[in-house]
């Protein structure tokens, strides 16, 4: 790994570190299966089993620059470590508020061009969280609706026939 990909993977590292500063627990559990202790170097099969993507997903991710640059073996085989890890969880959260995928290949090339696109960073990501919280507005709304109609049709409930006996 040349030192200017170091320096991207570490900048990825500390942007999803920074994302996740307010709930530092949002991002420990997201994971199908949990990280194997003690390793940094994973297959693509290991990373699809840890994250829950497919392989095609992620050289699909490698391929249109969602992924920063992935090591490989000496026989060309793909070598994830723990970092490329850290970013594919901020990418999972990045997929989870809806923003589409032009947006998230913007943001990891921002992330790649350094410290001077944290400006343009940050109105990326103001604006995906604006977005989430509209959203989340709808729904609540949605839900309210969904109570209320519950609450009407509750009275026309069949007893449950398991409860009399």
């Amino acid at each position: 790994m040349t030192v200017t990909e170091t320096d991207t993977a570490d900048e990825a590292v500390e942007t999803a570190e920074a994302v996740d500063a307010d709930a530092p627990e949002a991002c420990a559990a997201t994971a199908p299966n949990p990280r194997p202790e003690g390793r940094d170097r994973y297959t693509i099969s290991e990373v699809a089993a840890i994250c829950g993507l497919s392989a095609h997903t992620l050289r699909w991710y490698e391929r249109i620059g969602l992924m920063p640059h992935v090591d490989r073996s000496h026989t060309g085989q793909r070598r994830f470590t723990n970092r490329d890890l850290d970013w594919l969880d901020l990418v999972a959260k990045l997929r989870l508020t809806g923003m589409p995928v032009a947006d998230m290949v913007r943001y990891a090339e921002l992330v790649r061009a350094g410290e001077h696109t944290c400006p343009e960073r940050h109105e990326l990501l103001v604006a995906t969280r604006e977005d989430v919280l509209r959203r989340v507005a709808e729904l609540q709304e949605t839900l309210a609706v969904l109570d209320y109609k519950i609450g009407i049709y509750a009275a026309y409930r069949t007893p449950d026939k398991s409860a009399a006996g």
